[in-house]
């Protein structure tokens, strides 16, 4: 099994749309959210925390599996079309230790 990664930025709801897209596909092995292991800089105590123009769009990592290299084109295929509707931006990176 190879494993796709999608860094999406953009809402909650365009990460589940995605997510549910994703789960409809035939033969993909598995869809998982991978947690946010970098810790925000964000200050607390800073005048500006929390205003709406200092919030930006949220990432999401998104991990799949895939059984071959002809599933994850169309998987790429998919998601970038739903993500342009979406107005999200995605990139894509290949899991190299297969």
């Amino acid at each position: 099994m190879a494993l796709l990664r999608i860094r999406l930025t953009g809402s909650d709801d365009a990460a589940r749309a995605v997510m549910n897209l994703l789960q409809s596909l035939d033969g993909i092995e598995h869809v998982e959210e991978i947690g946010d292991l970098m810790t925000h800089m964000d200050d607390a105590d800073s005048s500006s925390a929390g205003l709406s123009d200092v919030e930006g769009p949220q990432m999401h990592e998104i991990e799949i599996g895939v059984p071959n290299e002809s599933t994850g084109r169309k998987v790429r295929d998919a998601v970038d079309a739903l993500a342009f509707d979406l107005e999200a931006l995605v990139e894509f990176e290949d899991d190299e230790d297969e």
